[in-house]
C-alpha cells in the first residue's frame, strides 16, 4: 500500500484569518504548509495587476496542471500532513477542480461584514467576486459531489471566541491527533509564506496566537450595501454546516 499525506484544502476568502489557520497548522511537527498556490495562475488567466505581481510569477507556477501536479503528487519535506491554504477567488473557470478529489476540503467562512472592512482597508475597490463569496459555495458544492457528503465549515470568529476547543474539533473532524503546538507560533515569516507577504501579512508577523474574540459587527458603508446583501446569503447557506 502506498503512503499518502492527509491533504488538506482550506478554502477561505481573503481577510478571513486564513494566513493565521496556515500559521496554526504549520506549527504541527508532521506538518508541510502551501501559501496560495493558485495565485500566478489566477493572475495570469485573468490579467489583473495585484501588489509584488513581478515576485509572484516569480516564486511559482502560473502553469495550473503544474500547481496541480505538486498538489497532489510528492511533497517537500515528507509530512503526514500536507496544509494548502487556497483562495476561493483564485479559481477561475480555466483552472481544473478534479484534483479535489485528493484532498479533505475545509471552508473557512467569515461574516462579511467583517470580510469587507478589512479588505476596504488594503484594496481601493470591491466586488462580490473579489471577495470570493460566489466562488466558495459554487467550490462547496464540488467538494459536496467528490466526498459525497458536506464537507467541513468552520467560522474564523468561532475559532478566535473558543481556538482551543474549535481548533480540537476541527482535528478530531479530520481524523487528525490534537497537538496543542497549534495555538502559539513564534513572530515573524515563516518559509511557506507567498512572495505577496510584506504586503499583506503585517499583522500575522507580529502574531503569537490566535488574536482576541472580536466584538460588534462593523458598518457596511451604503456603497458596497448590494454587495454585502449578496454576499450574508451565500455566508449564512454555508455557516448552517459549521462545525
Amino acid at each position: 500500500m502506498t503512503w499518502s499525506p492527509l491533504r488538506i484544502a482550506m478554502w477561505s476568502g481573503p481577510r478571513n484569518m486564513s494566513t493565521t489557520m496556515m500559521r496554526s497548522f504549520g506549527a504541527r511537527s508532521d506538518c508541510t504548509c502551501v501559501d496560495e498556490p493558485f495565485y500566478a495562475a489566477y493572475l495570469k488567466t485573468t490579467g489583473l495587476q495585484h501588489p509584488m505581481s513581478e515576485e509572484i510569477f516569480e516564486s511559482q507556477s502560473s502553469v495550473p496542471d503544474q500547481v496541480i501536479a505538486s498538489l497532489t503528487g510528492p511533497i517537500e519535506p515528507a509530512s503526514n500532513v500536507f496544509y494548502q491554504k487556497h483562495m476561493t477567488h483564485h479559481m477561475v473557470a480555466e483552472i481544473p477542480r478534479a484534483w479535489m478529489a485528493a484532498c479533505r476540503n475545509v471552508f473557512l467562512i467569515r461574516h462579511p461584514a467583517r470580510v469587507i472592512a478589512s479588505y476596504a482597508r488594503k484594496m481601493e475597490t470591491i466586488s462580490l467576486e473579489a471577495i470570493g463569496f460566489p466562488q466558495q459555495l459554487s467550490l462547496f458544492e464540488r467538494a459536496r459531489a467528490f466526498e459525497g457528503r458536506a464537507p467541513l465549515v468552520i467560522d474564523s470568529t468561532d475559532i478566535l471566541r473558543a481556538p482551543e476547543a474549535k481548533m480540537q474539533a476541527l482535528c478530531s473532524a479530520l481524523d487528525l491527533d490534537w497537538q496543542p503546538e497549534m495555538l502559539a507560533w513564534s513572530a515573524g515569516p515563516k518559509p511557506e509564506d507567498g512572495a505577496w507577504a510584506p504586503h499583506w501579512y503585517d499583522a500575522v508577523w507580529k502574531s503569537t496566537g490566535f488574536g482576541s474574540a472580536p466584538t460588534e459587527l462593523p458598518q457596511v458603508s451604503l456603497e458596497h450595501r448590494a454587495i454585502y446583501a449578496d454576499a450574508l446569503v451565500i455566508y449564512e447557506t454555508l455557516a448552517a454546516y459549521r462545525l
